[in-house]
């Protein structure tokens, strides 16, 4: 038998690593599901413990944490025409009711 040129280890090697890669994503789905539903689990445990009410969508600004408890103005508190201070103020919409005619 002939020895292995370098490349043909190199080859042999992504064969292998390609072969581990592909066993780890046929795991994976299965550990994160049962992962996932422990976590949800606490998680609805946690919050029928609590008594919390609101979800916590974005926790960057005061206006993206509790839409509930948002006012109009909040995220324009340095100027009417200032942009917004960040970047998941542009991931909600403005409420439908900004957009209707006041009687």
């Amino acid at each position: 038998m002939m020895p292995l040129r370098p490349s043909d280890r190199f080859g042999l090697l992504l064969a292998l690593l390609a072969l581990a890669l592909a066993g780890l994503l046929a795991v994976h789905p299965r550990l994160s599901a049962e992962a996932g539903a422990r976590r949800t689990a606490e998680a609805a445990r946690l919050v029928a413990e609590l008594g919390l009410t609101d979800l916590c969508l974005l926790p960057e600004a005061r206006y993206t944490r509790h839409l509930s408890q948002a006012d109009l103005f909040s995220a324009f508190q340095d100027h009417p025409g200032a942009m917004d201070h960040f970047p998941s103020g542009s991931f909600l919409a403005p409420p439908a009711g900004l957009w209707q005619a006041a009687p």
